[in-house]
């Protein structure tokens, strides 16, 4: 079995996924790269020019052939999985109040959103847990991306809020399921992250933020949220599981 550890990472093609797989890479991680399309990626290469060994699993994780092939790929190619990080997820397509919003757009957000990463959990803490009766002291570890909107009201994007509260419980019941076997399972919660996916509504997050919605006025990174992944990667959280790592500068406190 080889001596680097392996991540899977899924939605890994760019934004905060690209920038996870390029910190683990950095951090001595070999890489499974998950994105929804067929193409491979450009941060493959880059992962690789960081000393990762990579693999490409395409596919939607909503979809259980698509997760059932991650776990086949990370299996053949590198014989180990140490580290799990459900990144993954979708935005509805058109924001649209909760008093009008479909019931197509609903199952698509929480099959990509919940029940991908759900079902995905539990195909490689079964596997993990077989690694751990094969090699008792290795780290096992899962991490699971949030959001503020788990607990933040957006009804312009109901389904996606629903996603992430029950992402935060999932977190909890894995966390609690696997702790016999040693395996910690964790939450990293971010808050208004510079990406793609937030570049459609950067005008009125610039305001939000200069006028004090977070603490800290600027707007977070992928690297942020990256480097809280490695702190739970490298074992700095090991007596924490279940615990909720806030990338978000500030915007979970209440304030007065």
């Amino acid at each position: 079995m080889p001596d680097r550890p392996v991540a899977i990472v899924t939605g890994a093609s760019r934004g905060i996924g690209r920038g996870i797989a390029l910190e683990l890479a950095s951090s001595g991680f070999d890489l499974v790269i998950n994105r929804a399309q067929a193409k491979q990626p450009e941060v493959m290469g880059e992962a690789t020019a960081l000393g990762a060994q990579c693999a490409f699993a395409p596919g939607n994780i909503g979809e259980s052939q698509a997760r059932e092939k991650i776990v086949e790929i990370a299996r053949t190619t590198f014989g180990r999985c140490d580290l799990l990080v459900n990144n993954a997820g979708a935005a509805p397509l058109k924001r649209l109040d909760i008093l009008d919003a479909t019931e197509e757009s609903f199952d698509r957000v929480l099959g990509i959103n919940l029940k991908g990463p759900y079902f995905l959990t539990q195909l490689v803490a079964n596997w993990m847990i077989e690694q751990r009766k094969e090699e008792p002291e290795r780290p096992l570890r899962i991490v699971n991306i949030g959001s503020i909107s788990a607990y933040t009201s957006s009804p312009a994007r109901g389904e996606y809020c629903v996603s992430k509260a029950g992402m935060a419980m999932m977190t909890k019941l894995y966390a609690d399921r696997l702790a016999e076997y040693n395996i910690g399972v964790f939450e990293v919660s971010p808050g208004i992250i510079e990406t793609d996916m937030t570049s459609a509504v950067k005008g009125k997050y610039d305001k939000l933020i200069g006028d004090g919605l977070t603490p800290i006025k600027r707007w977070g990174r992928p690297d942020d949220v990256a480097q809280a992944v490695a702190a739970i990667a490298e074992g700095r959280l090991d007596f924490s599981t279940g615990t909720v790592l806030h990338v978000d500068g500030g915007f979970h406190l209440r304030r007065l």
